[in-house]
């Protein structure tokens, strides 16, 4: 098992998290193989040649390693990742151990694996929130697409991870998020009547209108009362230092998710959608939006992609099929994650302790944690905020 070093903060808070794991044990052949030695020059090179399969970069193009050492027979790597690394150490480590011993390198390397996550760009006329590094919009076209179960598991599945998380619940007329987190008839608190303490469950703060009213209570408000109740929401909650801020958006592309979308600084969007053809068109208005106001889609979410019967296991298909890889190569996004159609994801989320949380080792949940991964990581190949990127420019009266 992997084995915790250390937790820190650097100088600008970024989270570090270290986890050394031990190299794999090695075949008779293959180390018989490598009884040459290399120079620690080389054994960097191969190194900083490994193509990570997540940030679909070399680590050297990343400047991800930060040591690459040999002692003995053994190598010595700590390596650097803008993502978070929680349950990915093992899978890392096997991965660029068989790339540096089938480059003539060890066949023994202890890693040391970290996370280091920064802010990311968001439109040109929006500045980022203070204190939350980067904000993520779940969206869809339509409503019925599952759309808020991807956004509670995507925020608990990045804050297992080991990022700080918060989700936001944007859909003021079917909030849906207090029941999904368990916390239906909690109060959020206000101490100095200015701003709102959000509530917390299984590791991620959240704020929902749904805390505020009577479950029961329509909302019957116009499109400027919305917009205006949710930049409340955002800007007046103490959400303290995040690494993502989830926004479970309202489904649609109307005049409330376009508003939103222009005052939201959002370093990124998904879209999540169903297979069929129906659900398609509908995520495709979702992706264009986006665009519009230059906001990036990180990529597609397929939900509901195959169901796998839990009495004899046969896999259907219900919605068809490849939609939503269609869409992304369309689009040139990624398809970030195929998730099942499974009766346990909806008496989870009904049960206030959605899927990554009720039962993290499971099937059912490892395509979410991947999906979160996946995410994560193609947010962290995007520039940084281009505040820091660009002078301020000032013309001063003479």
């Amino acid at each position: 098992m992997p084995h915790v070093l250390s937790t820190t903060a650097d100088h600008d808070r970024a989270e570090r998290f270290f986890v050394r794991i031990p190299g794999p044990p090695v075949p008779a052949d293959i180390a018989t193989k490598n009884m040459t030695p290399i120079a620690a020059a080389e054994f960097r090179a191969l190194v900083e040649e490994y193509p990570d399969p997540y940030l679909r970069q070399t680590l050297g193009s990343v400047q991800a390693v930060e040591l690459a050492e040999l002692k003995g027979d053994r190598g010595h790597v700590r390596a650097v990742l803008g993502f978070p690394v929680g349950g990915y150490e093992d899978e890392f480590a096997r991965g660029l151990t068989a790339h540096v011993t089938a480059g003539g390198g060890p066949a023994r390397i202890d890693v040391e694996l970290t996370h280091k996550i920064t802010s990311h760009a968001v439109q040109r006329q929006l500045s980022p929130r203070a204190g939350v590094r980067n904000i993520v919009a779940v969206a869809s076209g339509k409503g019925g697409v599952g759309k808020s179960t991807v956004a509670a598991n995507l925020a608990l599945a990045w804050a297992r991870q080991g990022a700080r998380v918060g989700i936001l619940d944007a859909d003021i007329y079917g909030p849906s998020q207090p029941i999904m987190l368990g916390l239906t008839g909690q109060r959020p608190t206000s101490p100095d009547q200015k701003t709102i303490i959000p509530l917390a469950a299984h590791g991620v703060v959240a704020m929902s209108i749904g805390f505020l009213i009577d479950p029961e209570q329509p909302m019957v408000w116009r499109g400027p009362m919305v917009t205006q109740a949710l930049s409340d929401l955002l800007g007046n909650t103490a959400w303290g230092e995040l690494d993502y801020l989830v926004i479970d958006m309202p489904p649609g592309t109307g005049d409330i998710q376009l508003t939103l979308a222009q005052r939201v600084p959002v370093a990124g969007a998904i879209i999540v959608t169903t297979p069929q053809d129906i659900a398609l068109a509908d995520a495709r208005k979702g992706l264009k939006m986006f665009e519009k106001v230059n906001v990036p889609v990180l990529g597609v979410v397929e939900n509901m992609s195959v169901h796998v019967c839990s009495q004899c296991g046969h896999v259907e298909h219900l919605f068809g099929s490849g939609g939503g890889a269609r869409m992304a190569a369309q689009y040139g996004v990624e398809l970030l994650g195929e998730l099942p159609l499974d009766s346990r994801v909806r008496e989870e989320a009904d049960g206030g302790v959605p899927t990554v949380v009720a039962a993290p080792d499971s099937a059912h949940a490892a395509p979410y944690f991947v999906m979160a991964r996946r995410t994560a990581a193609a947010l962290a190949r995007r520039s940084k905020d281009r505040s820091t990127l660009f002078p301020k420019i000032v013309v001063e009266e003479s």
